[in-house]
């Protein structure tokens, strides 16, 4: 089996196209229990696969040979996961909670691939 990491995307705006910032408090409040509830089923349905549970992710600090900035993306989270394929991995966040019901847009996944032996 290959891991995978996966990506959890949201953009600036993702709340605002989604209609999130148009719920009424107790709507917004519905659809974050709504949206756990399913995010803990994905995680148990899929435990198997899990390899590192990963979670949010906050503030974004970029570190170059120019020094250390602060600096923005639209990761918002991570997980890792086991699969045969590429393709079957990213099966697995077909309708994920991310995007389904909260105002994530989507999940990019990539290999994990070995470190290049000298």
């Amino acid at each position: 089996m290959k891991q995978f990491l996966a990506v959890y995307l949201g953009g600036p705006n993702g709340a605002d196209k989604s209609g999130w910032n148009a719920l009424d408090e107790a709507a917004r409040n519905a659809r974050i229990q709504k949206g756990m509830q399913a995010w803990h089923d994905w995680m148990e349905r899929h435990a198997k696969r899990i390899v590192v549970a990963g979670g949010p992710l906050g503030k974004t600090k970029k570190t170059s040979a120019a020094g250390v900035d602060d600096t923005k993306n639209e990761m918002t989270g991570y997980v890792v996961v086991e699969a045969a394929s590429h393709d079957e991995a990213a099966r697995l966040f077909e309708n994920h909670p991310h995007f389904a019901i909260f105002p994530g847009e989507s999940v990019e996944i990539m290999e994990c691939l070995p470190i290049p032996t000298a």
